[in-house]
């Protein structure tokens, strides 16, 4: 099981059928990625790895990156430019607030699959899967030094 190390209650396995769940109703994408590393600020380093992870070079900028950094005790949840003119800041509070309860309580599956879950609702929503649609590569759920 992945990141046993750092978050021993998470299930990897909960987390990817979260993930092919939600994507398999949009043409978006979601990945989770959990640093072993701390992060000051998770926002910032959240937006380097979208980046890095060539998720900003979709053509239709409908990515959503769930990045947490157990070791600083935080997390952030970003969105591609077009997922964040659809639903603005509040979307991103509101689920931050609700993974981040949790995430207090020790339950870091079910505060990611949430994260992922909403998110994919707001995918299906705004982006969905159309005939045709090609499928993200594979579900990411990874980790990072």
């Amino acid at each position: 099981m992945i990141w046993s190390f750092l978050m021993p209650k998470i299930d990897h396995d909960r987390v990817l059928a979260a993930i092919r769940a939600a994507e398999a109703r949009t043409s978006g994408e979601i990945r989770v990625l959990v640093a072993r590393h701390k992060a000051a600020d998770p926002v910032a380093a959240a937006q380097g790895y979208f980046n890095e992870l060539g998720m900003a070079k979709s053509p239709w900028r409908n990515g959503v990156l769930i990045f947490v950094a157990p070791r600083s005790r935080n997390f952030a949840v970003i969105g591609d430019s077009a997922v964040h003119e659809k639903c603005g800041d509040a979307f991103w509070k509101g689920l931050a607030e609700a993974m981040g309860g949790y995430f207090k309580e020790g339950r870091f599956t079910e505060g990611l699959v949430h994260g992922v879950e909403r998110a994919g609702e707001l995918l299906a929503t705004t982006f969905p899967r159309a005939p045709g649609d090609q499928p993200a590569a594979g579900p990411e759920a990874s980790e990072v030094d």
